[in-house]
């Protein structure tokens, strides 16, 4: 209890509730601007934490991702942009159920369940931080092939298309990683000469391009949609409760698969949206009415990026392993503060992973009151004439995407690029987020599959033989093969069917 009291008393200090306020205000914002990700809001803190306390340097980089996740599904329901890439996964459906005049429902699943799944992963890191680490740890190379696999078959589940333009588009993201000399062999590859493609093509600018500037594109050639009813947002936690109830499988599922997505190094938010919403339409009764604004993958998806968040944070408290890209941001901060990540920090440091732990859940809960004021404002841009809004959202795409690559004008290029690619690939119903999926998982794979091919001297039996690793295969394989099980299954019913008749 003394433990527990100190911990209290390093939390409510003026200057660490100060440094949470004022990060989850800027994790609002940063998140809800299209191609500014919860990654570049955390890194753009860590100067500040230097003349901050070590709690409340933790605090900011903890708040601030948190929010970030979560207010990237905003300009997601209201304009069809993901503010993030976790937004990515199902921004089809919030934004239809904006279209149907639902945007305070969808708005508020994303906040509700987004808090609620944080919570359940802070639970998750007090109560099982040490059996899921030694978990992650037992994971090697072979694991991670298969499970980055696993993710690029989620593009054949998620695609309303027909597996094999998914399945192409998915194979156009994975080419799209091989350019550079970001790769095993440190050879330069599809750069033709220039020496901008040698460090590769980020993920930020591809995002923005295919979501946001492809969406311009399509404003500039249709004819303008009509007008949503200009209306007050009703309450936007109207229903939540009952939504709770009517669909508890969902977010448990969502929120199981973001803590153990999350704990896993170099996974992340972004993996466990796009699984658990895979996932989610899956196992559906309904699954024809994903993408038409349905709210199961909203709900699987929301509780499980934001679960993620906070068991990520077990490999890298208890062994100085990142979870995913921001807790690789919060070691360094940690480190920096005197904060050693490993054991000796939950015996030596005690009061201050309290503070961590109460830092988490405080974080999560003040999300509701913010995010609330934050949607009541941002909703304002659905009643804005498209000729208004549409110039400021190149903006923000062309200051987004050339301040993530380091005021670098070819990023900008890219996005460029990137936007006539999706408005094509969209006109001829090649699904654009098959392509980004293979974009953001394609780096893992190459490097996953060439260091387990050393490691074994070109063998491919690890790949199977390790329990882990045959779980993993199976699954993949499963999903990789389901479509044309499907495909065999109608079939025959027909046939049977015929035959009967």
């Amino acid at each position: 209890m003394d433990t527990l009291i100190q911990a209290f008393g390093l939390v409510f200090a003026p200057d660490v509730m100060i440094a949470i306020f004022a990060s989850a205000i800027y994790g609002l914002v940063v998140g809800s601007l299209p191609g500014l990700s919860a990654t570049m809001a955390t890194a753009l803190l860590v100067p500040i934490t230097f003349y901050l306390s070590p709690i409340a340097a933790i605090a900011t980089i903890i708040t601030a991702s948190a929010m970030a996740i979560f207010s990237g599904d905003i300009p997601g329901c209201l304009l069809r942009i993901p503010g993030t890439p976790a937004s990515a996964a199902y921004v089809d459906d919030a934004y239809a159920m904006t279209r149907k005049g639902e945007a305070e429902t969808a708005l508020g699943i994303c906040l509700w369940f987004s808090a609620l799944g944080g919570i359940a992963g802070t639970l998750s890191l007090m109560v099982l931080a040490p059996t899921l680490a030694e978990f992650a740890l037992s994971f090697s190379t072979y694991e991670n092939f298969w499970l980055a696999m696993l993710g690029l078959m989620c593009a054949t589940l998620v695609a309303r298309s027909s597996p094999i333009k998914a399945i192409a588009a998915m194979l156009l993201g994975l080419l799209i990683t091989c350019v550079g000399i970001d790769n095993p062999g440190g050879v330069p590859r599809f750069t033709f000469g220039s020496t901008d493609l040698l460090g590769g093509i980020e993920v930020i600018p591809a995002l923005v391009g295919v979501f946001a500037l492809a969406e311009v594109m399509r404003s500039l050639t249709e004819r303008e949609p009509p007008k949503l009813e200009h209306r007050k947002l009703g309450s936007i936690l109207k229903g939540q409760i009952e939504l709770t109830k009517k669909h508890p499988k969902q977010q448990l599922r969502g929120n199981f698969v973001g803590i153990i997505i999350g704990v896993l190094p170099g996974a992340g938010a972004d993996m466990a949206a796009w699984v658990s919403y895979a996932m989610a339409k899956r196992f559906s009764k309904t699954p024809e009415k994903f993408g038409t604004g349905h709210p199961e993958g909203l709900i699987e998806a929301g509780a499980s990026n934001n679960a993620s968040l906070a068991s990520g944070w077990v490999p890298a408290l208890l062994f100085g392993i990142p979870g995913d890209t921001i807790t690789a941001i919060a070691i360094g901060v940690l480190y920096m503060k005197g904060l050693n990540p490993g054991p000796t920090l939950f015996t030596e440091q005690a009061s201050s992973m309290y503070a961590f732990y109460i830092i988490f859940l405080l974080g999560n809960i003040i999300m509701i009151p913010l995010g609330i004021i934050l949607i009541r404002l941002a909703s304002r841009v659905v009643g804005a004439p498209r000729s208004a809004v549409m110039p400021v959202i190149m903006v923000f795409c062309a200051v987004g995407a050339f301040a993530t690559a380091g005021n670098n004008l070819f990023a900008v290029w890219c996005v460029a690029f990137f936007g006539c690619l999706g408005y094509v690939m969209d006109k001829n119903g090649y699904p654009v987020a098959a392509m980004v999926l293979g974009v953001v998982m394609g780096t893992m794979v190459e490097q996953s599959l060439v260091t387990s091919l050393i490691k074994s001297d070109g063998s491919i039996l690890p790949f199977f033989s390790r329990p882990v690793s045959m779980v993993l295969a199976a699954m993949t394989i499963t999903a990789l093969l389901w479509p044309v099980f499907l495909w065999s299954w109608r079939r025959m019913q027909a046939r049977r069917r015929v035959a009967m008749a």
